[in-house]
């Protein structure tokens, strides 16, 4: 209102000083020296009165800070749950390198000047135990968001929860799709590929080299292993290829050694490895053993060198996954600017942690997507407005994912991204395919 009322006030001026003026009979105005040069400095010094006016009316609305709980003028208070303990107790190195991060981060003076107080939880990979978890975060410790919780059994177990009081649940580290949805969870974003994209992405491989294959599937019996199995189905079902034999295993399970057996009695000349990294060493090693040489793929969770240096090169060798983020063992990127870089903050700040796996990359990753998310807040440190930002993020390039893969957040895709590398073990280092794969967006969905 306040800019309109100086446009009408300029408006009435200016005629002012033409009737003021006079002019000829033929209605050419004239307009004299004196009186124009008054009148037009008048009007100019009400102009900039207003204009001045307008300024100390907008600047302190442009100034004010917003505020939730777990943000202030010199923190901003992140939860998280992380299986430090229990079967997935490897994935524990994401919060143990995230928290790394953040200590770095706050020594160098913090994002926008505020430190982040990182509150990074045990929950066991415990569905029950996370929502315990959860909720002392969010009621007692009163976070600002929850970030990079790691599991989808786990993250399922309190994504109702988290929407329904409106705290955003973002980055999670889960391949399930139905935590893809806008719609039943606003409030719900994955830092992490669908399972649906992955088993698409393999499907194609499959598709291009075996046209007619015979499937077999071990598969984690959960939330996690599921995925897999049901996006494989779905990318598969107008196809030729057989899915001859699925087995599923606990995570509680000591071996999978006698799945495997089973498997190969199937016949099949394919077999998705879609587990946990203990059980995907087990399955690689087991099938060497056996002297069974399907067309191997192993989930990209799995796809790191601590599987594969557990397995045996030798057994390992011709394994296919897919990948999006750079591998700090893998000599394909040590001479990339950006591994140095995280080399150096390794060495420095979290030396007792491993570094050779894609799970230490991932975290820290992970943790710079979220301060540049917490940066592009400014002082409005509002959950709604952090939820705003990170389901805005349009071709985002972080400096440890491969060359071409990129985020990309909308309000009607909560997916962090749907690309990667094919990849293939050669005995020593990955070799990654020239081209970047895309699923299709029909392929991040599930069908559930």
């Amino acid at each position: 209102m306040t800019a309109r009322r100086v446009h009408d006030a300029r408006a009435k001026n200016y005629p002012m000083a033409t009737r003021l003026a006079g002019g000829r009979p033929d209605g050419t105005q004239f307009v004299d020296g004196s009186i124009c040069h008054r009148l037009l400095n008048s009007t100019v010094a009400l102009v900039a009165l207003a204009l001045l006016s307008l300024t100390v009316v907008i600047s302190p609305a442009r100034a004010q800070k917003q505020y939730d709980p777990g943000a202030s003028d010199v923190e901003v208070k992140l939860g998280q749950t992380m299986p430090y303990s229990g079967p997935a107790s490897l994935f524990g190195v994401t919060g143990r390198i995230m928290s790394a991060y953040f200590r770095r981060l706050n020594e160098q003076g913090g994002v926008n000047g505020r430190k982040i107080t990182f509150l990074s939880l045990d929950d066991g990979f415990s569905p029950p135990k996370t929502v315990e978890q959860t909720r002392r975060l969010v009621e007692s410790d009163e976070v600002l968001a929850i970030v990079g919780s790691v599991g989808s059994p786990t993250n399922l177990a309190v994504a109702k929860y988290l929407n329904g009081r409106k705290v955003p649940q973002l980055l999670v580290a889960a391949g399930s799709p139905k935590l893809n949805n806008p719609e039943l969870l606003p409030w719900t974003t994955t830092f992490f590929s669908s399972a649906y994209v992955e088993t698409y992405i393999y499907a194609q491989q499959i598709l291009k080299d075996k046209p007619e294959a015979k499937l077999a599937i071990l598969y984690q019996d959960d939330d996690f292993g599921r995925n897999y199995l049901n996006g494989m189905k779905a990318a598969l079902r107008e196809s030729r290829v057989q899915m001859v034999a699925a087995a599923g295993h606990e995570l509680s399970a000591p071996t999978i050694e006698s799945q495997i057996a089973n498997l190969k009695s199937s016949g099949a000349d394919v077999l998705l490895i879609a587990t946990t990294p203990k059980f995907a060493a087990q399955a690689i090693r087991k099938t060497y053993e056996l002297n069974w040489t399907p067309m191997r793929f192993v989930v990209t969770p799995s796809a790191i060198f601590s599987v594969l240096k557990a397995a045996g090169a030798d057994a390992s060798k011709g394994v296919i996954s897919s990948q999006w983020v750079m591998q700090a063992a893998d000599p394909e990127w040590e001479d990339e600017p950006a591994m140095k870089e995280f080399v150096a903050f390794m060495q420095k700040w979290a030396p007792e942690e491993k570094m050779d796996d894609a799970s230490a990359t991932y975290a820290y990753s992970e943790a710079q997507l979220i301060v540049e998310l917490i940066r592009r807040c400014g002082d409005k440190l509002t959950r709604e407005n952090l939820l705003w930002q990170a389901t805005h993020i349009e071709d985002y390039q972080l400096p440890l994912f491969v060359p071409g893969v990129k985020i990309n957040v909308t309000p009607t895709s909560h997916l962090g991204w749907r690309q990667a590398k094919v990849i293939q073990f050669d005995g020593q280092k990955w070799a990654y395919s020239t081209d970047v794969e895309t699923a299709p967006e029909t392929a991040t969905r599930s069908l559930d």
